[in-house]
């Protein structure tokens, strides 16, 4: 089984920043506070998780769609993740799923099934259930 691997490092304290290397990427990501919770550029774990899924489920429909006999020319996929403050914590409250595919042969009615299996069958979709965690703590 494949194990998948992202290694950050935080330096300073809430106003430091990070930085997130994903598997054998030869670059990383930088975040901050603010690219997170205002504007400033740079990336953030909300926008990771979007990308996530959003690639978890165009890979899962073309697979669907092709064992189908209607393979995609092109699936283009928009992932917005929402963060509020529930409670006074931080929390993704919803990712949102917009979908452009071009399949020939198949109409958007006969898209949306496929769609949304693909959408809740998918492995990031099934962990964003509700995902036990475990923590480790070495130091």
């Amino acid at each position: 089984m494949p194990v998948r691997k992202a290694v950050v490092t935080w330096t300073g304290a809430r106003d430091g920043a990070g930085e997130v290397r994903l598997g054998s990427a030869t670059q990383s990501l930088r975040y901050t506070w603010a690219s997170r919770f205002e504007e400033e550029a740079g990336s953030n774990p909300e926008e990771l998780l979007a990308g996530a899924l959003a690639s978890c489920f165009a890979m899962a429909l073309a697979s669907r769609l092709t064992r189908n006999n209607a393979p995609p020319k092109t699936l283009t996929v928009t992932a917005e993740a929402t963060v509020e403050k529930i409670e006074g914590e931080w929390t993704i409250t919803g990712v949102a799923l917009n979908l452009r595919g071009d399949v020939p042969g198949l109409s958007l009615a006969e898209l949306t099934p496929h769609a949304e299996a693909a959408k809740a069958g998918c492995p990031v979709s099934r962990a964003l259930k509700a995902v036990p965690i475990q923590l480790v703590v070495v130091g």
